[in-house]
């Protein structure tokens, strides 16, 4: 399956406008959602303000399961907005699917591409150890991060790092990619056989419900093993 996004270069430097347009459209719905959700704030909840804050629940639920719960207030917006971001840019592929001329995609779920998942997971880890050297200071993080329980394990502790961020990366990628691969390759079938036309749809939109579910999955994951990732880096037992 050939597919390629459009690009746009500034002072030379080559950008792909396919990834960078959906990582704002999804930013703004974050934005939409969160601002819309918190408005007329009221003591007893509802409607909107009750979706909002069974997300907040659920996330701060995650946090109290790695970290302690004195932790939750410090971590829960960071988590809850994670949460929302990477739950939206999974799904926002599986609406539609907008390519023009040699198959150049201007519609495509940010976390499709491997270039995405893999600088989310490196700034991911890239905060755990931020915040580790801020709370313990960079010899203390250093002893606790890379030397404990013994000296002898820090090559092994290092190449932790960079595995962390691979399997953090690559499993969100793969999933989300793998997903959007079907769908085209169902909606395909579908269009190049018309009498195969009337069982693709309901398949194609069973896979998108999966998809969704995936999706969320997915989220879940990538915020849970944040949250542990970063237990181990400002706990000082292990």
């Amino acid at each position: 399956m050939h597919e390629q996004s459009w690009t746009f270069s500034i002072l030379g430097i080559h950008f792909d406008g396919t990834v960078c347009s959906m990582i704002a459209l999804t930013c703004v719905i974050v934005f939409l959602f969160i601002f819309l959700c918190s408005r007329n704030m009221k003591l007893r909840p509802k409607g909107k303000q009750n979706v909002l804050e069974y997300v907040i629940d659920f996330v701060n639920n995650i946090i109290k399961d790695n970290l302690s719960e004195k932790e939750v207030p410090t971590f829960s917006l960071f988590a809850s907005v994670l949460f929302l971001f990477i739950l939206v840019a999974n799904v926002l592929g599986l609406a539609t699917k907008i390519t023009i001329g040699e198959d150049v995609s201007f519609w495509k779920s940010p976390t499709a591409d491997p270039t995405i998942t893999l600088t989310l997971a490196f700034i991911m880890i890239l905060l755990t150890s931020y915040v580790s050297v801020k709370r313990f200071g960079f010899k203390k993080y250093v002893r606790l991060s890379y030397m404990s329980p013994m000296p002898g394990l820090l090559p092994i502790k290092i190449l932790e790092e960079f595995t962390n961020v691979l399997t953090l990366g690559l499993r969100l990628y793969g999933n989300i990619f793998a997903g959007e691969v079907l769908l085209t390759l169902i909606a395909q079938f579908g269009l190049l056989n018309g009498a195969m036309f009337p069982i693709a749809i309901p398949i194609e939109m069973i896979w998108q419900a999966f998809s969704i579910f995936i999706g969320a999955i997915q989220a879940f994951i990538f915020v849970t093993l944040t949250m542990v990732y970063m237990s181990h880096k400002i706990s000082e037992e292990h």
